[in-house]
This record gives structure tokens, sequence and C-alpha cells, in this order.
């Protein structure tokens, strides 16, 4: 006999794993500071100008 999942996944749930993928890496690509124009995270402060 084969091992059966205990529970199956909910229809609303289903791609929210793959869009939040997606979300992630556009979390990753630095941006340029919009003060002082060096790369930095979006949704982070500068670490050069703490703006």
């Amino acid at each position: 006999m084969t091992a059966l999942p205990k529970h199956w996944p909910s229809s609303r749930r289903q791609g929210k794993r793959r869009a939040q993928q997606q979300k992630d890496k556009k979390l990753v690509t630095p941006v340029a500071c919009k003060k002082c124009g060096q790369l930095k995270k979006p949704g982070y402060s500068c670490s050069n100008c703490e703006k």
C-alpha cells in the first residue's frame, strides 16, 4: 500500500506557494537609492545615507 496525504490542500490555497516564490525573487533584486544612487534592498533603508 502506498502512502497517502493526510489532508487535501484547499482550493483557496492553490497557486499561493508559486505566487509567493515570484514575489520573493522581486524582493531579492537590489534597487538604486533615490537619494544617493547606491544599491539597496527594496523596502529597507539605505545603509549609505540612512534614508
